[in-house]
């Protein structure tokens, strides 16, 4: 995401991991496991969002609100956060929410082992267990905040090597089972990544099995669409389920309230706060 994790030249390093965008097989995600209760219909949002690393004060987002943008995502937890969230409380989802803001609730769990991001790896002995514990507290924090049932929870997944099948393996084993726990607790599950590396695994994996069913996409090339420069299969992640982070560390003023921002095409599930 933004350079309060990496720096620009570095996300651009690890960006390349894998080599260029791909294009993937057809087929859409699975949504397995999903709650045997009723879900609550899905909040979507079609737009401009943004993400920055620390939730802006009500006052930015009351200046802000009504112009370029309509979303903003935030970091709810994770070990791998990288930045504080004095901002980010329960009284602030309800206000910002009031103003008419739509929120997209970001988790920064466990990182591969053969990747840059984050000091927390994931093992392939514990990728499981810690997948769904991981899953546990990132629905307790949405639900502290107010997200509700219903809410996406999107894993952020820095860039790796895909070649290393050990690494994949235990990443894929990681994000199904953080995924089947979501919806077990009846939040769905979205998925951050790049689409040289971790996007490219979860829409390549031949097993959709618990995979996540909203793709979170980042190919920074300016394009604000979720369609022109998609590049994976066509029939992939179809009915309100993509998103694209387009442009990055981007630094705008807007009523008085400088902010550094990631810019992202929207047309995905958003938090249920209402």
């Amino acid at each position: 995401m933004s350079s309060h994790r990496q720096s620009k030249k570095r996300r651009y390093i690890t960006w390349g991991v894998a080599g260029a965008a791909v294009v993937a097989g057809a087929g859409i995600a699975a949504q397995t496991s999903m709650a045997a209760t009723a879900w609550p219909a899905q909040k979507t949002f079609t737009g401009r969002a943004f993400d920055t690393c620390a939730a802006p004060s009500l006052a930015a987002m009351k200046a802000w609100h009504g112009g370029l943008y309509g979303a903003a995502a935030v970091y709810i937890g994770g070990k791998n956060r990288g930045c504080a969230q004095p901002n980010l409380t329960a009284s602030w989802v309800k206000s910002v929410s009031a103003v008419g803001w739509k929120l997209i609730p970001l988790y920064v769990g466990a990182q591969p082992s053969c990747g840059s991001g984050g000091s927390v790896k994931i093992s392939a002995s514990t990728a499981a267990s810690v997948g769904k514990s991981e899953a546990d507290d990132a629905v307790a924090k949405a639900a502290a905040l107010g997200m509700k049932a219903g809410s996406p929870i999107y894993l952020d997944m820095e860039a790796y090597d895909t070649t290393n099948t050990s690494c994949n393996n235990a990443v894929l084993t990681y994000v199904r089972a953080f995924d089947k726990e979501l919806r077990a607790k009846t939040y769905r599950a979205g998925y951050y990544g790049f689409t040289s590396s971790s996007a490219k695994a979860i829409a390549n994996a031949t097993d959709k099995t618990d995979l996540p069913g909203n793709l979170w996409y980042a190919l920074w090339d300016k394009q604000n669409t979720t369609t022109a420069d998609w590049p994976f299969g066509s029939t992939q992640y179809t009915g309100h389920s993509r998103a694209h982070q387009y442009m990055v560390n981007s630094k705008e003023t807007r009523g008085g309230y400088t902010i550094t921002v990631d810019r992202d095409a929207w047309d995905a599930p958003v938090a249920i706060t209402g």
